[in-house]
Formats: C-alpha cells, sequence, structure tokens
C-alpha cells in the first residue's frame, strides 16, 4: 500500500498558502493521498488562515518556522516535505526565518520562479531540495509540471514529489535546473500563447458574425478536441494537419496564409525570448 502512496504517512507544510499552494493541497486532500491532520501551512493573514482551515480542515499557523516544525517526521519511514510557495520577492526572508527549522530528513520543494537550487541551500543550510515549475492548468489538475532534484534528495522522496505533483496533472522529471528553465518557456509560460490564440480566433469568429458567446463556445471545444485526439493518436502534428488539409481547400488556404505570416517563426521567437528571460530572472537572485 506504501508504495502505491509514497505520501500515505508523509507530513506537509505549505510555506505561504496563495493559489499555488492551495490547488496542491485541494488536489491531494481530493485524491485521498493525504488527510487534513498531515497537512499545515503558514500566511501572514489572519482571515486567508481561517478560510483555509475551515474549506480543508488543515492546521495553519502566523509564522513559516512554526508550519515547518510542525511538519516534522512523526516516523521514520513516514517523511517531511516542505513546500516554498511564496512570491520570488519575499522568498530571502522566509529563507532567512527558516534556517536552522529543518531536521536532516526533510525534504524543500520550491515552487518559486527563478529560485535556484544552490541558493536556496545556502540560505536555509539544508541540502535536500527540489525545484519545480507547475503552470495554471494544475488548478483544475490538468496542469503540467517539471522538477529536478539536488543529488541529496533520495529515491523514497522522489517518489513523494512525483505523487504530489501527479496531484496536479502530470509530473516530468528533467534532468537538472538548465531545462527547468526551458520548462518555464514552453509548458508555464505556454498557456499564455493557447489563450492568445484563443483570443485570437474568437475574435475571427465575431468578425465573420458570430456571437462572441458561440465563437467561444466552437473554439474551446476545438482546441480541447484537437489536443486530445493529438494525443490519443501518437501521431506527428504534421501528419494530423495533412489528414484534414484537402487540394484546394479551406485548410490548404488558411495553413497558406499562416505560414505566410510567419506563425511558426513567431512562436518560436517567443518561446527562446521567455527562455532567456526566465534565465535572466534566475540570474539576478
Amino acid at each position: 500500500m506504501e508504495e502505491m502512496n509514497p505520501l500515505r504517512n508523509a507530513r506537509l507544510a505549505f510555506i505561504g498558502c496563495g493559489v499555488m499552494a492551495e490547488a496542491i493541497i485541494a488536489g491531494l486532500l481530493r485524491k485521498k493521498l493525504v488527510g487534513p491532520d498531515q497537512v499545515g501551512g503558514s500566511h501572514p493573514r489572519q482571515a486567508r488562515r481561517e478560510e483555509l482551515h475551515v474549506k480543508y480542515g488543515i492546521e495553519m499557523f502566523e509564522q513559516n518556522r512554526e508550519a515547518a516544525l510542525d511538519a516534522a517526521p512523526a516516523e521514520a519511514n513516514g517523511g517531511s516535505l516542505v513546500v516554498l510557495a511564496v512570491k520570488p520577492q519575499r522568498l530571502h526572508r522566509v529563507l532567512e526565518e527558516l534556517k536552522g527549522a529543518l531536521v536532516k530528513e526533510q525534504l524543500v520543494v520550491s515552487v518559486v520562479a527563478g529560485a535556484k537550487i544552490e541558493m536556496i541551500a545556502e540560505e536555509l543550510l539544508h541540502q535536500s531540495i527540489v525545484r519545480t515549475m507547475p503552470n495554471t492548468p494544475a488548478q483544475i489538475g490538468e496542469g503540467v509540471t517539471a522538477w529536478t532534484a539536488s543529488s541529496e534528495v533520495t529515491e523514497q522522496q522522489q517518489r513523494q514529489v512525483c505523487a504530489m505533483l501527479d496531484a496536479l496533472g502530470k509530473a516530468v522529471h528533467v534532468e537538472n535546473e538548465h531545462q527547468i528553465d526551458m520548462a518555464t518557456a514552453l509548458s508555464a509560460t505556454g498557456p499564455t500563447y493557447v489563450f492568445l490564440m484563443m483570443e485570437a480566433l474568437v475574435d475571427a469568429g465575431v468578425h465573420m458574425g458570430f456571437s462572441r458567446h458561440v465563437a467561444e463556445e466552437l473554439v474551446h471545444q476545438m482546441m480541447l478536441g484537437s489536443v486530445l485526439f493529438a494525443k490519443e493518436s501518437h501521431k506527428h502534428p504534421a501528419e494530423l494537419r495533412n489528414m484534414v488539409t484537402s487540394p484546394g481547400g479551406t485548410s490548404a488556404e488558411a495553413i497558406y496564409q499562416m505560414e505566410k505570416g510567419s506563425l511558426r517563426t513567431v512562436l518560436s521567437k517567443a518561446v527562446w525570448a521567455a527562455y532567456q528571460k526566465a534565465q535572466a530572472l534566475g540570474s539576478k537572485r
């Protein structure tokens, strides 16, 4: 049973309980990977602490250090995860508060954008760290999260991280932090590209004469269905595109205009620019 659920006896502390932390807590409880008594969190505002306590039955603390201490491993095989989910600009102060509070067996999991493992380790005086990069669909359990671990993270701890991140959708292990920056540009920033394309298609529908409501319904289901079809078919996107492109037809005409407008190049440049920005943000910390 424990192999099936590595978090069965674990304790978790969420340092900073904003949108992403709440998404993880809700996912873990929804999938019954942990019970409310295994989870604690910290937040400076009393109203937010009360809200999360009432909503999920978890214990909430005003002080970050108290939450981390409360999550100390209760038993040898249980494990303890301390999830850093604060805003990037608050991270240094939070790490200062937590310095010396963690025991060796505790695992630190960061969802803070741009925060490097080495920096967290130095400021916390703690070596077992996992860095993650989730995306916004994680809030409804349909996200994808890239993650990488320091060499001190054990196999059991890696299984626990996978179980926690799978509650958000899908967890993808990458080899190093360089690839975390790449994932930031591709999958974490990715919903922005999709939303912009959705907006453009809906506007095109309205321009033709659809009501905005009907255009949105058509576009949303079209995009969802296309992604699910591509995923299930296991075919190359070019092959799928060719399947729906008849000689002299509407798809051929539309593709001609998109290629003429350099859509591929624009998307490639957008991803590359986001990648460079991710690297620059990380180097400032």
